[in-house]
């Protein structure tokens, strides 16, 4: 597996496939081989045809230094659906450089010319199955596991929470509309408003008041935390935010949780994808949820087998979800579904908790990984990311 801190990446939304990754690649490219007079990006895949709404054209010609021609087209013959070539001219208009980019989900890239050291294997085991045999022989946890491979990640993690807490506030203090033809309010803030109102604390409001915040500055292309992308950035976001700001929880421990929830985050990963254009929302919600529900786990003291537990009911509940956004912004129902998910994570470490007690769970996190990948296989293009079908498309004929 890949270092967990290239699972949490800070970046401007709306998209970490649409927008971090392209503008990941371009500053690379630019950092690799110097300035060009022209450039051209042509889009495939889930890049081209919601590229619009996700704001691809604009990052990729903010992040090269000349001239840029965005083409958005369908004739894609590589191996993976999502990406672009990037190319570089001179000034007789010359073809100097050229770059078959894929975007892999969470701003994470494969560049097929450049070998890129970040995707480098930091961790040898592939499965829970492996990390969980290495903790019983070596009578560690899961966070030394993790600190073993990354010494240093707590200090970035820190850097993360840092980053999660300040995207929430500005989200719960802004107002006015969200950018694009959807015309959208932000509603963040008179969430949060309406969960201090109660004489009784609203938890639950409380909590997808946050993640709303998180969500509609992903969408107003505000610098938020993939977690594991930004489409899904709301589910993690909510989770720290709350536990730093409502229960005063001790950093260190809130970086614990973050570790803990990225090791499970990476074995998706591994073993499936994190990329709505793959495999559906699934892959993006699904397992910021997972994520989270292991992360809360953690945090409420739970044993390995429980914080796995909880980790596989939270992915196993959200089989099969597509991605359908209206328009291919990263609103409808984007956002929603981010505000639910952070509670299906709080419920998922609850069940594993006290389920835990009555049985020993049965499905593993292993297997709903591997059944991940295969429902994802067989979701229709059209409900992967291309707002060609599903809620997008009864949307657009509604209008």
């Amino acid at each position: 597996m890949q270092a967990i801190r290239e699972l949490y990446k800070t970046g401007r939304g709306p998209s970490s496939s649409h927008t971090l990754a392209p503008e990941r690649a371009c500053r690379l490219f630019t950092s690799v081989y110097g300035e060009f007079p022209y450039y051209e990006a042509e889009l495939f895949g889930s890049l081209s045809l919601t590229g619009k709404g996700h704001y691809t054209d604009r990052i990729i010609q903010e992040s090269l230094p000349g001239k840029t021609k965005v083409i958005f087209s369908l004739d894609w013959e590589e191996s993976f659906p999502n990406g672009f070539y990037l190319r570089a001219y001179d000034e007789t208009h010359e073809l100097k450089q050229k770059w078959t980019v894929f975007s892999i989900g969470g701003g994470s890239l494969q560049i097929k010319e450049y070998p890129l050291n970040w995707n480098d294997e930091v961790y040898h085991e592939k499965s829970y199955r492996e990390i969980r045999a290495l903790l019983e022989k070596e009578g560690i946890s899961l966070t030394e596991y993790v600190y073993r491979h990354e010494p240093d990640l707590k200090e970035y993690l820190n850097s993360i929470i840092e980053a999660m807490t300040a995207c929430v506030d500005r989200g719960i203090s802004t107002e006015g509309r969200l950018p694009g033809r959807l015309h959208m309010s932000r509603t963040a803030k008179q969430l949060y408003t309406q969960s201090t109102e109660s004489l009784l604390e609203n938890n639950d409001l409380r909590l997808m008041a946050y993640a709303f915040a998180a969500g509609e500055e992903n969408a107003a292309g505000g610098s938020c935390v993939t977690a594991p992308t930004l489409g899904a950035c709301g589910v993690m976001t909510a989770l720290v935010y709350y536990c730093a700001k409502d229960r005063n929880m001790d950093r260190s421990r809130l970086c614990d949780a973050l570790a803990v929830g990225g090791v499970f985050g990476n074995l998706i990963k591994q073993n499936a994808t994190i990329s709505g254009a793959v495999g559906g929302c699934q892959a993006e919600v699904g397992t910021a949820v997972s994520m989270a529900a292991a992360s809360a786990a953690f945090l409420m003291g739970q044993t390995i087998d429980q914080i796995e537990y909880a980790a596989e009911i939270a992915m196993e509940h959200n089989l099969g979800l597509t991605c359908d956004p209206v328009m291919g912004y990263v609103m409808i129902p984007c956002i929603e579904r981010n505000a639910m998910g952070v509670l299906r994570a709080f419920d998922a470490a609850t069940l594993s908790r006290y389920m835990s007690n009555v049985r020993k769970h049965l499905v593993s996190f292993d297997m709903v990984v591997e059944t991940m990948k295969q429902t994802g296989m067989q979701i229709p293009i059209e409900l992967k990311e291309t707002a060609e079908g599903g809620l997008a498309r009864e949307f657009t004929h509604d209008q």
